[in-house]
Protein backbone atom coordinates (compact mmCIF):
# COMPACT_ATOMS: atom_id res chain seq x y z
CA UNK A 1 0.00 0.00 0.00
CA UNK A 2 1.05 3.60 -0.37
CA UNK A 3 2.70 5.27 2.62
CA UNK A 4 2.60 9.06 2.51
CA UNK A 5 5.48 11.27 3.56
CA UNK A 6 3.45 12.99 6.25
CA UNK A 7 2.34 9.75 7.78
CA UNK A 8 6.01 9.00 8.13
CA UNK A 9 6.91 12.34 9.64
CA UNK A 10 4.06 12.30 12.13
CA UNK A 11 4.91 8.83 13.30
CA UNK A 12 8.55 9.66 13.45
CA UNK A 13 8.29 12.11 15.58
CA UNK A 14 7.40 15.40 11.12
CA UNK A 15 7.58 15.86 10.46
CA UNK A 16 8.70 14.07 10.03
CA UNK A 17 7.06 11.78 10.60
CA UNK A 18 7.29 6.63 6.87
CA UNK A 19 10.49 7.07 8.24
CA UNK A 20 10.24 6.43 11.89
CA UNK A 21 7.24 4.19 12.01
CA UNK A 22 9.24 1.46 10.37
CA UNK A 23 11.79 -0.90 11.85
CA UNK A 24 15.04 1.03 12.05
CA UNK A 25 18.31 -0.80 12.41
CA UNK A 26 21.77 0.72 12.39
CA UNK A 27 23.89 -1.14 9.86
CA UNK A 28 26.75 1.20 8.99
CA UNK A 29 29.20 0.32 6.27
CA UNK A 30 32.67 -0.61 7.37
CA UNK A 31 33.95 2.86 6.56
CA UNK A 32 31.07 4.71 8.25
CA UNK A 33 31.11 5.97 11.80
CA UNK A 34 28.84 4.41 14.37
CA UNK A 35 25.53 6.25 14.95
CA UNK A 36 25.82 9.37 17.09
CA UNK A 37 23.43 10.45 19.84
CA UNK A 38 21.29 12.24 17.24
CA UNK A 39 21.14 9.17 14.98
CA UNK A 40 20.37 6.89 17.91
CA UNK A 41 17.43 9.15 18.76
CA UNK A 42 15.94 8.45 15.32
CA UNK A 43 16.67 4.73 15.37
CA UNK A 44 15.50 4.16 18.95
CA UNK A 45 12.31 6.14 18.37
CA UNK A 46 11.55 4.03 15.29
CA UNK A 47 11.96 0.77 17.14
CA UNK A 48 9.85 1.99 20.07
CA UNK A 49 7.04 3.16 17.78
CA UNK A 50 6.96 -0.03 15.74
CA UNK A 51 6.98 -2.24 18.83
CA UNK A 52 4.09 -0.30 20.36
CA UNK A 53 2.06 -0.34 17.14
CA UNK A 54 2.49 -4.11 16.88
CA UNK A 55 1.66 -4.85 20.51
CA UNK A 56 -1.35 -2.50 20.65
CA UNK A 57 -2.63 -2.95 17.09
CA UNK A 58 -6.04 -4.38 18.11
CA UNK A 59 -6.52 -1.66 20.73
CA UNK A 60 -5.61 1.11 18.30
CA UNK A 61 -7.95 -0.26 15.60
CA UNK A 62 -10.83 -0.28 18.08
CA UNK A 63 -9.91 3.09 19.58
CA UNK A 64 -8.54 5.64 17.07
CA UNK A 65 -8.33 8.25 19.85
CA UNK A 66 -5.80 6.04 21.65
CA UNK A 67 -3.71 5.81 18.47
CA UNK A 68 -3.76 9.57 18.03
CA UNK A 69 -2.83 10.05 21.67
CA UNK A 70 0.15 7.73 21.27
CA UNK A 71 1.39 9.43 18.09
CA UNK A 72 0.89 12.85 19.66
CA UNK A 73 3.05 11.81 22.60
CA UNK A 74 5.76 10.63 20.18
CA UNK A 75 5.55 13.92 18.29
CA UNK A 76 6.02 15.81 21.54
CA UNK A 77 8.99 13.64 22.44
CA UNK A 78 10.91 13.50 19.17
CA UNK A 79 9.64 16.14 16.74
CA UNK A 80 10.16 19.89 17.11
CA UNK A 81 6.80 20.67 15.54
CA UNK A 82 6.58 24.34 16.53
CA UNK A 83 10.01 25.09 15.04
CA UNK A 84 9.04 23.12 11.93
CA UNK A 85 5.79 25.10 11.77
CA UNK A 86 7.73 28.39 11.84
CA UNK A 87 9.85 27.14 8.95
CA UNK A 88 6.71 26.18 7.02
CA UNK A 89 5.14 29.58 7.74
CA UNK A 90 8.29 31.36 6.55
CA UNK A 91 7.75 35.09 6.05
CA UNK A 92 4.12 34.70 7.15
CA UNK A 93 5.31 33.69 10.60
CA UNK A 94 7.61 36.65 11.18
CA UNK A 95 6.51 38.37 14.37
CA UNK A 96 3.71 35.84 14.89
CA UNK A 97 2.81 35.00 18.47
CA UNK A 98 4.01 31.64 19.77
CA UNK A 99 0.37 30.75 20.49
CA UNK A 100 -0.62 31.27 16.85
CA UNK A 101 2.30 29.18 15.62
CA UNK A 102 1.31 26.39 17.99
CA UNK A 103 -2.28 26.58 16.74
CA UNK A 104 -1.02 26.12 13.19
CA UNK A 105 1.38 23.30 14.12
CA UNK A 106 -1.29 21.40 16.08
CA UNK A 107 -3.94 21.92 13.41
CA UNK A 108 -1.66 20.59 10.67
CA UNK A 109 -0.71 17.54 12.75
CA UNK A 110 -4.35 16.81 13.64
CA UNK A 111 -5.46 17.22 10.03
CA UNK A 112 -2.85 14.80 8.73
CA UNK A 113 -3.42 12.25 11.50
CA UNK A 114 -7.16 12.28 10.83
CA UNK A 115 -6.50 11.52 7.16
CA UNK A 116 -3.58 9.10 7.37
CA UNK A 117 -3.26 7.88 10.96
CA UNK A 118 -4.97 4.56 10.34
CA UNK A 119 -2.38 3.60 7.71
CA UNK A 120 0.18 3.28 10.50
CA UNK A 121 -1.58 0.06 11.53
CA UNK A 122 -1.29 -1.48 8.04
CA UNK A 123 2.48 -1.41 7.60
CA UNK A 124 3.70 -4.84 6.58
CA UNK A 125 6.97 -6.53 5.73
CA UNK A 126 9.23 -5.05 8.40
CA UNK A 127 11.22 -2.55 6.34
CA UNK A 128 14.26 -1.12 8.11
CA UNK A 129 16.47 1.91 8.15
CA UNK A 130 20.20 1.71 7.54
CA UNK A 131 22.39 4.42 9.05
CA UNK A 132 24.79 6.07 6.59
CA UNK A 133 26.38 9.23 7.97
CA UNK A 134 25.97 12.48 9.84
CA UNK A 135 27.03 16.02 8.93
CA UNK A 136 26.75 19.46 10.52
CA UNK A 137 24.15 21.89 9.17
CA UNK A 138 25.30 25.37 8.07
CA UNK A 139 25.20 28.10 10.67
CA UNK A 140 25.48 25.69 13.57
CA UNK A 141 21.76 24.91 13.20
CA UNK A 142 22.14 21.24 14.08
CA UNK A 143 22.92 18.04 12.19
CA UNK A 144 21.69 16.04 9.22
CA UNK A 145 21.40 12.31 9.84
CA UNK A 146 21.49 10.38 6.56
CA UNK A 147 19.84 6.96 6.32
CA UNK A 148 18.44 4.59 3.72
CA UNK A 149 15.01 2.99 3.85
CA UNK A 150 15.51 -0.66 2.86
CA UNK A 151 12.54 -2.70 1.67
CA UNK A 152 12.32 -6.08 -0.03
CA UNK A 153 11.91 -5.74 -3.78
CA UNK A 154 12.75 -2.02 -3.87
CA UNK A 155 15.87 0.05 -4.28
CA UNK A 156 17.04 1.75 -1.05
CA UNK A 157 15.40 5.15 -0.56
CA UNK A 158 17.54 8.00 0.84
CA UNK A 159 15.95 9.53 3.95
CA UNK A 160 17.61 12.41 5.79
CA UNK A 161 16.63 13.84 9.15
CA UNK A 162 17.44 17.45 10.08
CA UNK A 163 17.79 17.73 13.83
CA UNK A 164 18.72 20.27 16.47
CA UNK A 165 19.69 19.94 20.11
CA UNK A 166 17.27 21.51 22.57
CA UNK A 167 18.44 21.47 26.19
CA UNK A 168 20.39 18.28 25.60
CA UNK A 169 17.66 16.49 23.60
CA UNK A 170 17.88 15.91 19.85
CA UNK A 171 14.65 16.65 17.97
CA UNK A 172 13.70 16.35 14.29
CA UNK A 173 12.51 19.49 12.51
CA UNK A 174 12.58 18.35 8.89
CA UNK A 175 12.65 15.10 6.91
CA UNK A 176 13.98 14.81 3.37
CA UNK A 177 12.99 11.82 1.25
CA UNK A 178 14.94 11.42 -1.99
CA UNK A 179 16.07 15.02 -1.52
CA UNK A 180 12.54 16.43 -1.15
CA UNK A 181 11.99 18.39 2.07
CA UNK A 182 8.84 18.07 4.19
CA UNK A 183 9.21 21.68 5.33
CA UNK A 184 9.72 23.08 1.81
CA UNK A 185 6.85 21.02 0.38
CA UNK A 186 4.38 22.42 2.90
CA UNK A 187 5.86 25.91 2.81
CA UNK A 188 5.02 25.99 -0.90
CA UNK A 189 1.52 24.62 -0.33
CA UNK A 190 0.58 27.03 2.45
CA UNK A 191 2.00 30.17 0.85
CA UNK A 192 -1.18 31.11 -1.04
CA UNK A 193 -3.64 30.50 1.84
CA UNK A 194 -1.38 32.47 4.20
CA UNK A 195 -1.30 35.40 1.78
CA UNK A 196 -5.08 35.51 1.92
CA UNK A 197 -5.80 34.72 5.57
CA UNK A 198 -4.28 34.99 9.03
CA UNK A 199 -2.43 32.11 10.67
CA UNK A 200 -5.42 31.58 12.98
CA UNK A 201 -7.82 31.41 10.04
CA UNK A 202 -5.64 28.93 8.14
CA UNK A 203 -5.37 26.80 11.29
CA UNK A 204 -9.16 26.87 11.62
CA UNK A 205 -9.54 25.79 7.97
CA UNK A 206 -7.17 22.91 8.60
CA UNK A 207 -9.12 21.76 11.64
CA UNK A 208 -12.46 21.97 9.83
CA UNK A 209 -11.16 20.16 6.76
CA UNK A 210 -11.82 23.13 4.47
CA UNK A 211 -8.10 23.16 3.68
CA UNK A 212 -6.50 19.84 2.76
CA UNK A 213 -2.76 19.93 2.11
CA UNK A 214 -1.42 17.28 -0.21
CA UNK A 215 0.43 14.40 1.40
CA UNK A 216 3.74 15.39 -0.14
CA UNK A 217 6.26 13.29 -2.05
CA UNK A 218 6.11 9.52 -1.82
CA UNK A 219 9.35 7.50 -1.86
CA UNK A 220 9.62 5.22 -4.92
CA UNK A 221 5.97 5.91 -5.70
CA UNK A 222 4.76 3.95 -2.67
Amino acid sequence: MKVKLLTAVLASALLATTPSVLMAQARPAASAAQPSAAARTVLDSSTRILTTLESRRAEFRANPAALRGFIDSELSRGFDRNYAARLVLGVHGRGAADADVQLFADAMADNLMARYGSTLLDIQGKPRFRYKSESALPGNRGVKVSTELVRAGSEPTPVEYLMRNIDGQWKIFDVMIEGISYVQTFKNQFDTPLRQKSIKQVAADLRSGNLQPAAGPVPNGK
